[in-house]
């Protein structure tokens, strides 16, 4: 897949900042800014995102990444590996979020927050009463909001990057553990 729409030049100060956070500009913020108004507040959005607190980083890692593979967003689970791994999350199983329903490596409420991420992505979702319910029950009624909101978040990060064709800029391949294939198989 190649890029829809071409990257814009970003400001210097913005282009030196992302170089010195992420080693490179992501692709999104360039493609995104032919539009600076609307890449400013998908920037504002991601930070104000980043910033929830009650429901673990490593959950809502877990589940971006079963998001994106669910969608087929590449650069999605590419940055978000990165991410577990600065986050100390386990690379092996991070690796394995693409084929979680085949991996042993998931505790309980991770596959719960995992089938959750893919139940609100499918079209239309499928979330039901019972998944919820547990959910509801071993997070609290705050975490369970934050962790729903957070998946939308996912949600328009993932297909937003499909549908301008930005794909892996190599992030995960710095890390050394290729990201196992979405087999798209549910249990």
């Amino acid at each position: 897949m190649a890029l829809r729409i071409s990257k814009a030049e970003l400001p210097a100060g913005l282009r030196e900042n992302m170089i010195t956070q992420l080693g490179a500009v992501p692709e999104p913020v360039e493609v995104m800014w032919h539009h600076p108004g609307v890449a400013e507040a998908n920037l504002e959005l991601g930070r104000s995102v980043g910033e929830w607190k009650a429901v673990d980083a490593g959950l809502k890692t877990f589940a971006h990444m079963a998001v994106a593979a669910q969608i087929g967003c590449s650069w999605c689970l590419d940055i978000n590996y990165f991410m577990a791994l600065n986050q100390q999350l386990d690379p092996v199983k991070a690796s394995q979020v693409p084929c979680w329903r085949e991996s042993g490596l998931f505790t309980p409420l991770e596959r719960e927050v995992l089938e959750y991420a893919e139940a609100m992505t499918n079209t239309p979702t499928t979330v039901s009463d019972e998944l919820s319910a547990s959910l509801l029950n071993q997070l609290g009624p705050e975490a369970l909001v934050e962790l729903t909101a957070f998946i939308g978040f996912a949600n328009l990060a993932s297909r937003a990057n499909t549908a301008h064709g930005i794909t892996s800029q190599g992030y995960a391949a710095a890390c050394g553990i290729p990201l196992a294939k979405h087999t798209g198989k549910k249990l």
